[in-house]
Parts: C-alpha cells; structure tokens; sequence
C-alpha cells in the first residue's frame, strides 16, 4: 500500500494473495512506526550527525517493531533514492535498494534466525562474509533476530569482530530476552529498548487501519482489541483481522467480546463485585456460572487477582485519562468499587495468592476455589486493622474515663462504695507521690545463689551459657581432686587446651561475682563427668539384660542384639531390679534391632 505505509501494495489488483494485516501495514519508514518516539529522535539525531555506531541492539516485547526497525535502519543506510541536500534520514522506498531490503532479496543485507541457527559454525559464516566489501551497497548489514538464542561459544566467536568490524559492516541484534545476552556484546552495541504500546495509541491505529480496510468498527471495539494487545501492535493487528473477517463489514462491541471470550470476563466482573461487597450467595453463584462454561478455578482466582490489582492502581493514581483506556466493564467496577479503600484491597490481594496456591495443590480445585471466595466475602465484612486498633484504643479511653473519680462527687459510702472510695484515694496517692525508683535486679552472673556446690554443678554452667567448647572439655579431659564453692582441683587428660584453666576461671569471675582459686594437680582425682555417665549408662544396661523380660526375649530371638536404652513411660510402673520403687517410674527399654 501506498502513502501512509510505503512499501505495502494495495489488495485490491487481481490475483493478489491475501496478506494479513500486520504484514500488510507493516511501518516502511521511522516516521510510520507508533510510540517510539525516544528511538526516532534518537536514530535521527545520530544519522545527521553522523554518529553511526558499529552496532545496534533492539530490546522489547513481542510485536513492538524490533525487526521492523532493523530493517528501516537498514533501507536508510543503503537508500541512493533520498536527496543528499535533505535533511531527512527516512529512506525512499522506491530506489532499488529500498525495495529489494523491503523484499528480503538484497544481496548485502542479511537477516539470520539466531533461534534456529544457534551454533559456532553460523557465526563463523558471518565471520568469513565480513572480510569482503559490500556487492552493491554502501553498508553490508547482518541482522541477527532473536540473539539471545545464540550459544555462549557463538557469542565468543562473535566478540572480536562485533568490537572491531570493517568500516563498511554495521550489525542490527534483536532480542525480547535482554538478560540473556552476554554483557560483553551489550557493552560493544547501541541500546534501544523498545516500548509497549499503550492502549489510547493502539486504539487509534487500529480505527484508523479499520478505517483503510473499509471496515466501520465502533469505538469501544477497538478499545478492546487494544486492551488484548497488552502493547503489542503485532498481537493487535492478529486480533483485529480475525474481528474483521467474523464482523463482514461491521465491526461491533459484542462481536468481539463473543471473539475474545470476554462474556466470562463481564462474570469475572460481576464475581469481584460481589466477594467485595460480602455477597457470599452471589458469589457462589457466580462461580457455579463460570465453573459451567468451563472456567478453569485457578484462572478465575487469577482474573480476580488482577482486577483487584487494576482496582488498588487507579485508588492509587486516580488519573481520569488512564482510566479511559480501560474497557467499559472496568471503568464501570472501578466506579462502583470507589469507596473500598486500599488496605481492604491489600487483604483481598494477600488472600487470593495463598488461595491460588492452595487451589493449584488441592485435590478438588474447583471445592478449594469456592472455600478462597467465602474467605474473601467474609473478610470484606471485616474493619481493616487501623480500624480496630483506632477502636480498641477509643474503647480503653472511654473505660479509663469511666472508671476515674469525679472530683467534685461526695465520697461513696458503705459496701462497694467504701472500696471505690478506697481504690480512688490509692489513685489519688498514686498521683500525688512519685513511685519509688525500681531497683534493678542484681544480674545473674553476680548472684552468690549461683555458686556451684559440686563439680558437675559447676560444669553444668558452661553448658548453660552457652559455652560448648568449654563445656566439653569438662566433661571429658577433666578429672576433679578437690572442690570447695570458690576453689577446685582438677588434673588435666590429653586432649584438653593449654588455656583451659585460664578460661574456665576468668568465666567462673564473671558467672557467680566471686575469685575463683584454680590449680592442677598431679592425684589422679575422681572421674570425668562422660566417665561417670557411662558407668551409669552401664549399670543401667546390665540391669536389663539381667531383667527376666530381657532374657526371654533373648532366649526367644537369638539373633537379637542389644543396641541401646530408652526410656519409656509406663501407666503401672515395672521395677527392675536393685532399684526402688520410687525409681521405677520409668522402665529402661532395650532397643532391639
């Protein structure tokens, strides 16, 4: 087509094979391509200037242009049709260059599906073809779309001829996975992030190419359609073709609300409206609708989700424009929903993403979906928390008002009187005389209660503060001589540190306030505590293999050996033998394997 999208022919010659619209309107020149503006002004400013850079890198989401202006950067490089004497860098669209590029048929101009062509062998083809001039051309240009599909291995080839290429090379990357691509090729190229396409802009592309096709479509139709297209021309231009071809000349509203789907987005609608007003029927109701037409529970927790998000944005933002983007069933609930303010919104935010999860695991979704709107319905019944807390406040001034005396009332008298009487002259004391200063309780480590009386005592609180390496070596490499509460005498087995004595008296000064007196000495001392503990431990064990049970099942399994004790407690306690019955509270159990 001619005109306003240069490089595109009309539809209407015989024998024409039908394009679809985002081919056929597809932009030729910078000036064509809508809401990149920052990149327009940027391209131009630098092809005046002459500040070409080796490379170009285009980012953005699906359908924005990115290839498009790949190739528009490639006609206005190579166009012999434009004026030199012209200020304008937008290629002419006429001159040989210019079509064969619009083609896809130049010579010099080579576009690679890096998604398909991922390997060094690819690159080494672009490698060997930048050595040699260009056939017809002024640049020999590479266009690489989708190169974040590139190997690693490829992008290292890439790296030293992208940094140094011949005068006469230019590079155009395109990509939707910015992240992906090596920072080493980002450093050596010129960002340009592409952006979404708001949905006033679309709207008014798409009447105006509806217009073009001899199409007439109602407002609120295209405003949909935009709406769909989540700022990708390309998305839009898909759904607007398959609009017109179901209108047949007549684009309406309901046409493309039956095309999209969105009669379940009007129950969508309809649900919210309901579980934020605490409609619990209704909300039930709507759902059985939904779950009828085959409405997947986790989807309708999503919609809901984002309508709440949609709705906490224009509580937010309150802009009148913005909202005019909006399709009409969402102006019309954000209007209705005016008065739910931000933390209600906020809690039924926080309520649907667990629901979404417990709808996602839960054996019966559709039973876990409807258990998440209750929820929901019945929270919106509930104050938001700095409501109740206002409450709770006001309530305690309303009690400690009631309950303080009236000073100009007479003293009660007799019964309870005399005891409110009472309570309000301690309140009147109370005020009147400052409270005597508190004194602090004296720490624990300076309390004399805590000075140890045995050994094991004294090793018992290394474990309570914490002191394991300490702690371990008492129980262990320590055998006591003599002990005395200020005083001990120890003999040290291999395996203690040098510093041990030194440690455990600077922490037995701090832990009990008291100057402690420790010696070594060469007797051989009691026991180490683990020492001690497994002689108990060892008692323990004889007893119950001489226990009679034991040895009955013993006798009935050979093979069984006796791994360990436990205890275990019992409603009638079983003595074993050589202990008392007081003892025997706790039967030690052999651990049988």
């Amino acid at each position: 087509m001619s005109g306003l999208f240069g490089d595109d022919e009309t539809q209407a010659q015989a024998g024409q094979p039908y394009r679809v619209l985002a081919r056929k309107y597809r932009p030729s020149t910078l000036a064509e391509l809508i809401g990149q503006e920052a990149l327009v002004r940027t391209l131009t400013n630098a092809f005046q200037s002459g500040r070409l850079p080796q490379a170009w890198i285009l980012t953005g989401v699906r359908g924005v242009g990115k290839t498009t202006t790949a190739r528009i950067i490639a006609k206005a490089l190579n166009c012999t049709g434009r004026n030199p004497a012209s200020d304008s860098i937008e290629p002419c669209g006429t001159c040989e260059a210019c079509r064969s590029i619009a083609e896809d048929r130049h010579v010099d101009v080579q576009e690679m599906d890096a998604a398909s062509r991922t390997g060094v062998d690819d690159i080494r083809e672009i490698i060997e073809g930048v050595r040699y001039g260009p056939v017809s051309a002024k640049y020999k240009i590479y266009i690489l779309d989708e190169v974040h599909m590139l190997s690693k291995n490829a992008f290292n080839a890439l790296l030293k001829t992208l940094e140094e290429p011949p005068p006469h090379t230019k590079f155009i990357f395109a990509t939707t996975e910015i992240r992906k691509v090596p920072i080493t090729v980002l450093s050596r190229c010129q960002r340009f992030d592409l952006r979404r396409i708001d949905s006033a802009t679309l709207t008014a592309h798409y009447a105006r190419i509806a217009g073009l096709e001899g199409v007439n479509a109602e407002e609120e139709a295209m405003k949909l359609i935009a709406y769909a297209a989540d700022g990708s021309v390309r998305d839009g231009l898909s759904l607007l073709d398959q609009a017109i071809a179901r209108a047949n000349g007549s684009l309406t509203t309901a046409d493309v609300k039956d095309m999209l789907g969105l009669a379940d987005k009007a129950a969508s609608l309809n649900l919210c409206r309901q579980i934020l007003r605490g409609d619990m029927t209704g909300a039930l109701a709507s759902f059985d609708g939904l779950e009828q037409m085959g409405a997947d529970p986790v989807q309708v927790l999503q919609d809901l989700a984002e309508l709440i998000h949609r709705l906490t944005r224009a509580q937010i933002i309150a802009d009148k424009e913005s909202l005019a983007s909006w399709p009409e069933g969402e102006r019309q609930l954000a209007k209705d929903l005016g008065d739910i303010k931000i933390p209600a919104l906020a809690r039924a935010w926080q309520i649907l993403l667990k629901g979404l999860n417990e709808v996602s695991t839960a054996p019966h979704p559709a039973a876990a979906a409807e258990m998440v709107l209750i929820r929901l319905a019945y929270a919106a019944e509930l104050p938001p928390p700095g409501e109740l807390i206002k409450r709770l406040r006001e309530e305690e001034k309303a009690a400690a008002k009631a309950a303080a005396p009236e000073s100009s009332a007479p003293p009660p008298s007799g019964g309870s009187r005399a005891q409110g009487g009472m309570a309000a002259a301690l309140s009147l004391v109370a005020r009147a005389e400052p409270a005597p200063a508190v004194q602090p309780a004296p720490a624990p480590a300076q309390a004399v209660a805590l000075l140890p009386t045995s050994f094991r005592e004294l090793v018992a609180l290394f474990a309570e503060h914490r002191e394991g390496g300490l702690y371990a070596q008492l129980c262990s490499y320590v055998h006591p001589v003599h002990f005395a509460p200020g005083r001990l005498e120890i003999r040290l087995t291999r395996g203690a540190t040098q510093s041990l004595v030194t440690q455990v008296g600077s922490c037995l000064n701090e832990w009990t306030g008291k100057r402690w007196m420790i010696s070594l000495s060469g007797e051989p001392g009691g026991p180490t505590i683990k020492e001690e503990d497994q002689a108990v431990e060892d008692a323990r064990r004889t007893r119950a293999e001489e226990h009679p049970l034991m040895q009955a099942v013993m006798k009935a399994f050979p093979e069984a050996k006796f791994v360990s004790l436990k205890k275990k407690e019992l409603a009638s306690p079983v003595a074993l033998p050589d202990e008392t019955p007081d003892e025997s509270s706790e039967l030690d159990e052999p651990a049988e394997d």
